[in-house]
């Protein structure tokens, strides 16, 4: 049980990736803060995560884009448990337009959610995680190879591996480790609402599909003792889709 009577907050948890590594870190003793937009996926994820054996499960529903309520959600967690052990930075947004028809509006929509919001919650875990702390961000393959139409999230992903890299410099003084997963293509709503895949812009193989499953294994080891000596480390989980593209 790597993660008893730990504390894992996980963004973007009601559902995806989030809600697969809330059930993989529930089944190995963590104790949850699910932390996503929608009450009603909320309060189903708190079922599901405590019917795979989650001892204690705090739903928060947060636009985490915005720094006062992350502010707030964090005090919600001391509050309840008086602790916070691991961070899973999962929640993105991703829209479809080309780049003559972007607004700023359209970019700052992404970057508060898919980079800000990893900002705001690393930068409470380094105001309070104890030493011992772990932080882990999800990214995608994104962030290194891209594909049309996606320029925000793109460039939020790839700004995440960064941020990733500067959080495991300034937190190695502090006892806390970040860490990146790079995901390829998993089947989630995320992927097969994508228009380029729809429209066949882009051309997945089946083979090349992965669970969200294999990205929370991914999650769990970072976040866990087992990864003690792994700091900054970039992971990519994608089957091996990065090395055809």
């Amino acid at each position: 049980m790597r993660f008893q009577d730990k504390v894992a907050l996980i963004t973007g948890g009601s559902g995806g990736i989030g809600l697969a590594t809330a059930k993989r870190l529930a089944s190995e003793g963590a104790r949850l803060v699910l932390v996503a937009r929608n009450e009603e996926k909320l309060k189903h994820a708190a079922e599901e995560v405590t019917a795979v054996g989650a001892p204690d499960v705090l739903t928060i529903s947060c636009d985490i884009g915005d720094e006062a309520q992350v502010e707030a959600a964090v005090r919600q967690v001391l509050d309840k448990f008086g602790r916070l052990d691991v961070v899973v930075n999962n929640a993105g947004l991703m829209e479809f337009k080309p780049l003559e028809e972007l607004t700023g509006a359209d970019w700052l929509r992404t970057l508060h959610v898919d980079l800000l919001g990893a900002f705001f919650f690393t930068k409470q875990a380094f105001l309070h995680m104890k030493p011992g702390g772990a932080i882990v961000n999800v990214a995608s393959i994104h962030a290194v190879e891209t594909s049309p139409l996606v320029a925000p999230y793109a460039a939020a992903k790839a700004a995440l591996l960064s941020l990733t890299r500067s959080s495991s410099l300034e937190g190695r003084a502090k006892g806390l480790r970040t860490n990146v997963v790079l995901p390829g293509a998993i089947d989630t709503p995320m992927l097969w609402d994508n228009p380029n895949i729809k429209s066949g812009v882009e051309v997945i193989n089946k083979a090349d599909v992965g669970r969200p499953e294999d990205v929370a294994a991914a999650i769990a080891y970072l976040a866990s003792d087992d990864a003690k000596f792994v700091q900054g480390t970039e992971m990519r989980v994608d089957g091996g889709r990065l090395d055809q593209l």
